[in-house]
């Protein structure tokens, strides 16, 4: 399914290493149920409350913890997926910022949920953006910072001033034109200049998760996975990926 602003070869490389990522997952689960000490309290009220018998509380165990690990790579997928479109640079991991476009002269710090960093943590990447785009001796000096959340708390789009509470100063950050924040919709449009990006990635993942998943899998209920879309990124994130 060729999208336009990512090649099918990208995307295909991208879905097939995050799908690599959750299978490794799986079985370093597994791996550490069967070699960690169990929590036998909350194995037998998990099953009570859950209503489970033990082959289920295994299975529902394994999942709870192979997902903790793939959050951290969902992000680092939206990272490559955006690194991977004209004229961005995916900065891997260990760079100060996740992506950027000189073209454009935007840098962005790419977050996976709302959740992923603690509200006393934020100010921390403000100040890191603020250090890269405002000192005349910076590469990105007059850039636009961005910190992303691709999930974020309430459907709504926004692209505003990132002013998290500085709680070292008792106050929050000073605003500043250079120094922004977007939601996962918003800032896909921005990077692709395109509308409904992530909707229309999103769109095309079923079909690119069957034809990489490589052994028979075929992702079932698309329906109602579409419905989790709409309900994170609001009404303008209905359709099915064409315009």
């Amino acid at each position: 399914m060729e999208l336009g602003f990512i090649s099918d070869e990208k995307l295909v490389a991208a879905v097939g290493h995050l799908l690599r990522t959750a299978h490794t997952a799986r079985v370093e689960a597994s791996q550490k149920l069967n070699r960690n000490v169990i929590d036998p309290f909350a194995a037998m009220f998990q099953m009570a409350g859950f209503e489970l018998d033990h082959k289920a509380w295994v299975q529902f165990e394994l999942v709870r913890q192979a997902q903790k690990s793939l959050q951290n790579d969902i992000g680092e997928f939206h990272q490559i997926i955006l690194g991977s479109m004209d004229g961005w640079e995916d900065m891997g991991t260990g760079s100060v910022v996740d992506v950027v476009n000189h073209e454009k002269k935007i840098i962005a710090e790419v977050k996976n949920k709302y959740n992923t960093v603690s509200g006393g943590h934020l100010a921390e990447f403000y100040h890191a953006l603020e250090a890269m785009v405002m000192p005349k001796s910076s590469p990105y000096c007059g850039y636009t910072a961005y910190f992303v959340t691709i999930i974020p708390r309430n459907p709504e789009r926004f692209d505003e001033p990132f002013t998290p509470s500085d709680r070292m100063r008792g106050e929050n950050c000073a605003a500043h034109p250079l120094i922004r924040t977007a939601d996962g919709a918003t800032f896909y449009d921005i990077a692709s200049g395109q509308p409904g990006t992530l909707r229309k990635l999103y769109a095309a993942l079923p079909e690119t998760i069957n034809r990489c998943a490589g052994y028979g899998y075929e992702l079932p209920d698309v329906d109602k996975l579409m419905a989790y879309f709409r309900d994170a990124f609001g009404e303008t994130g209905r359709g099915t990926g064409t315009q």
